[in-house]
This record gives C-alpha cells, sequence and structure tokens, in this order.
C-alpha cells in the first residue's frame, strides 16, 4: 500500500528556534513543504494547504501547485520529505518568491483538540487515510468532496445501491446501502469512533444495552401515553451537523470534513422515484436527499442520528422533568407518558414538544401522533404498555400459525414477502416476543424446532 507521509516528525523543522530566527528559503521551502502535506493532495486540497502560509492567493501560486503534482502525483512518503523540500527549492517561481513577503511562518504541528472520549488520535488526513488502509486517492474518492455520486451514471462508480420499498400509507422510503468496500470503511468509523461517543440517556434505540424493550418499559401503567413520530430522521441530519460531531470529538476541521464526507451522501436525483416532491413533504425529502445527508443503510448513520439529536433529547427530556413525566426516543419515535395531571394538560405539553422539535432541526409527522388513554390499548413501536410491556395477542397469533404451517405446508409456502433469509427472521421476531412474553416465546420456540428447514 502506498505510503501516506505524516508531517508530524518534522515540527522541529517548521519552527523558528529563537526569537531572534531570520526567515529564509531553505526554511521557507521546509514551511510550505510541511504545509502541502497536512492536507489532501487534490488541487483543491494543496491550494488550502498553501494558503496556510502563503499571504496571496495569485497566478504564480496556481501554476507552481500545477507543477508540483506533475512532479509528485502522490504525496511524498515519510523518506522523501527532503526530494519534496529540495524540489521546491529549486523550482524557479518559488525562488522568485520565497523572500519578497509573500510566504510566512505559520505553526504547522498537527494537533487534535481536547477530546472528551477515547476516539483514535487522526490528526492529519494523511494519518485518516493510513488508519483506514486507504492510499490519499481513494480517501478522496470514497470521501467525494466533489459530489460525485449525484452525477456518476447509474453502474459500479457509484458507492451506494438504492431501493424504495413502500410504507404504510402508500409512501416510499428511499434505502441509501453502501457498497462493500465503503461499507467496511463505515463499519470502522462506528466501532472505533462513534461507538465511543455516548447517546443521551432517553435514546434507546441503536444504543447497547438498550431495545424497544426498554424503550417502551418506562411508559408501562400510565394514565395517558403520548406518542410522536419523527418525519424523514435520517434525511432530516445535514452534513453540517455531522462534521459538527466530529469537531467536537477532538479532529481537525480537514479531518472531521472527510469522516462527514464518508458518512454522508448525494442521491443522484434518477434514483429518486416520481412520487418523490409530490406534495410539500415530499418537497422537502427531495430537497434534502438531494444535499448531503445521513444515507438511511449506512452503518453509521443511526448511531450519527443519535448524536445529532443529542440537543433535542436534552430539551425535550428537561421539558419532561419539568412536567413531572417520562420521556424515551427510538430513533424516529418519542414517547412521553404521565398521570392523570399530565393528561388534563397534553394538548399543551404536545405544543411545546413539536415547538422544540421544529427548533432543533426536526419536524413532526402529525398524522402519526396518538394520545393514548387507559381505556385503549397504549402502544409503542409494537410493544404494549397498557399495564406491563407486552406483544400484541395478534402478533403472537400470526407468528404461530406462520410455525405451525412450515410444518405442514413447507417453509416456502409461508415466506410470501421473499425474506431473503427467512429462518433467520422468523428466529428474530421469536426473540423479540421471548423479551417481551417468555412463556409464550418458549412455546413459539418448540414449534420453531420442529420445522424442516431442508424440506422445501
Amino acid at each position: 500500500m502506498h505510503c501516506v507521509h505524516d508531517p508530524s516528525h518534522i515540527t522541529s523543522l517548521v519552527g523558528p528556534s529563537s526569537p531572534h530566527f531570520v526567515m529564509n528559503s531553505a526554511f521557507v521551502a521546509e514551511n510550505l513543504a510541511a504545509a502541502l502535506l497536512l492536507g489532501e493532495w487534490t488541487g483543491r486540497g494543496l491550494l488550502d494547504s498553501a494558503l496556510r502560509v502563503v499571504r496571496y492567493r495569485e497566478p504564480w501560486l496556481h501554476r507552481f501547485l500545477r507543477r508540483l503534482r506533475r512532479a509528485f502525483p502522490e504525496p511524498p512518503a515519510r523518506q522523501e520529505f527532503r526530494a519534496l523540500v529540495d524540489w521546491i527549492s529549486n523550482d524557479r517561481g518559488f525562488l522568485n518568491r520565497s523572500l519578497d513577503g509573500v510566504f510566512e511562518f505559520v505553526s504547522l504541528t498537527p494537533a487534535m483538540s481536547q477530546s472528551r472520549w477515547p476516539v483514535p488520535q487522526l490528526a492529519t488526513v494523511g494519518t485518516l487515510a493510513q488508519w483506514l488502509e486507504l492510499t490519499p486517492r481513494e480517501l478522496d474518492w470514497f470521501a467525494d468532496g466533489q459530489g460525485r455520486e449525484a452525477v456518476q451514471p447509474r453502474g459500479p462508480l457509484r458507492h451506494y445501491v438504492y431501493k424504495a420499498i413502500p410504507k404504510r400509507g402508500g409512501r416510499l422510503r428511499l434505502i441509501e446501502s453502501p457498497k462493500s468496500r465503503l461499507k467496511a470503511i463505515q463499519r470502522r468509523i462506528l466501532d472505533q469512533i462513534l461507538s465511543v461517543i455516548p447517546a443521551h440517556d432517553a435514546a434507546h434505540g441503536f444504543c447497547r444495552g438498550r431495545s424497544v424493550v426498554t424503550y417502551a418499559a418506562a411508559h408501562a401503567n400510565k394514565d395517558v401515553v403520548l406518542r410522536l413520530d419523527l418525519a424523514d430522521f435520517f434525511p432530516s441530519v445535514p452534513a453540517s451537523r455531522v462534521h459538527a460531531i466530529f469537531c467536537t470529538a477532538g479532529y481537525p476541521k480537514d479531518v472531521a470534513r472527510m469522516l462527514t464526507g464518508i458518512c454522508t451522501n448525494v442521491t443522484p436525483r434518477d434514483e429518486l422515484p416520481e412520487s418523490f416532491g409530490a406534495d410539500n413533504r415530499g418537497w422537502t425529502l427531495l430537497q434534502r436527499l438531494l444535499s448531503p445527508h445521513l444515507p438511511q443503510g449506512a452503518p453509521t448513520s443511526p448511531a450519527l442520528a443519535n448524536l445529532s439529536a443529542y440537543r433535542l433529547d436534552l430539551r425535550l427530556s428537561a421539558l419532561a422533568q419539568a412536567s413531572g413525566i417520562a420521556f424515551t426516543r427510538y430513533a424516529d419515535d418519542l414517547a412521553f407518558s404521565g398521570d392523570e395531571e399530565f393528561a388534563r394538560g397534553v394538548l399543551r405539553f404536545y405544543e411545546k414538544a413539536c415547538q422544540i422539535v421544529i427548533e432543533e432541526g426536526f419536524a413532526v409527522r402529525p398524522a402519526k401522533t396518538r394520545i393514548m388513554r387507559r381505556g385503549v390499548r397504549q402502544q409503542l413501536a409494537g410493544v404494549v404498555v397498557n399495564v406491563r410491556p407486552n406483544a400484541p395477542r395478534g402478533e403472537y397469533d400470526r407468528l404461530k400459525a406462520i410455525l405451525t404451517n412450515c410444518s405442514r405446508h413447507g417453509v416456502g409456502s409461508q415466506n410470501r414477502e421473499k425474506h431473503p433469509s427467512f429462518r433467520e427472521h422468523l428466529l428474530g421476531r421469536i426473540t423479540w416476543l421471548t423479551s417481551l412474553h417468555p412463556e409464550r416465546g418458549k412455546k413459539l420456540r418448540a414449534r420453531f424446532d420442529r420445522i424442516d428447514w431442508n424440506g422445501g
């Protein structure tokens, strides 16, 4: 693999040794070389890096950088730093400008800002590329800072596979699934960076040790349960919020920008169904998909969505605490519950909660809002909470019938939705129901174990 140069070892070359230091052409060349190696080895990246030490953006600088890229198509390796300095020192355009006040000394010691979490120390774009086991060109390709995905014709060069699936109510949800190489890169970012940054305590979706059961359990045996649904949760998170998360984790802006590019996407217009944009809500979703956003289907998106909603969780938790009620969130489902006093003021509370949601950059889907009192079934994310967390009786009966028919008529007769891993799908449903009702789950598992999975 190509070795990406990490300039952290040349700090002593780019700093004045005394207050009486006088710049000369050799030092200026070293300072410029170090600056160039801190950023991306692309035309735009080199220009941004050069402007750290060059006072003025003039035509000579663009010509100089073009010559540099011809001489060094790839960033020099660690042992080639002196070769880069020598080349700069002998370039005629540089020599004509090196001592006329165009250059200035800038401290180039790469460093992360202080982080409260034990994230990997990635102070430069070069170290990020090494950590991800990518060449600089590969890192630029996957981070897609130029928005190539949006204009790339359909085919192998696109990073994502797109699929529109129907939701209840007739609308479509766009799944943006990263291809294997990008997915592996995102998985590493998830496992080693995002997994050590905790979500708010109110968040129960995609959090280790929490589940839909813990999300619903806080609202069991309450006089009234209020459920809100956030519209287009993942696309509602723009790249700017993702960038802010990585900066908060301590990463310099250049590194945060590359991490953001890897974890966000701009959907190609030709992958969007014609129904998108047909009404006001569809138009809003369309604009979000055509801008850098969290793709629903990427392994990093759930964790980043939770972190992006941290302020939302914080403010809603404070509102709930002031009102003496419980609050939890599972992905885009918000739940509040309380006693008779909350039941009397639930509409006023709903208005305050919606205002906070809007202020935090999200939107409530009014059609899915539910105010559930004791006299009706109180259900959250498929869990009934009237007395204790439990699965709906209908779900148990349906699953029991499917397992029975699998034994009698064969597995293929029951896989009507064409699940690619039907056995694992059924086992997952049994496991979920067992977590809510162990006795019923035990009976279902016994039926599952009697199925002949090799018999078709």
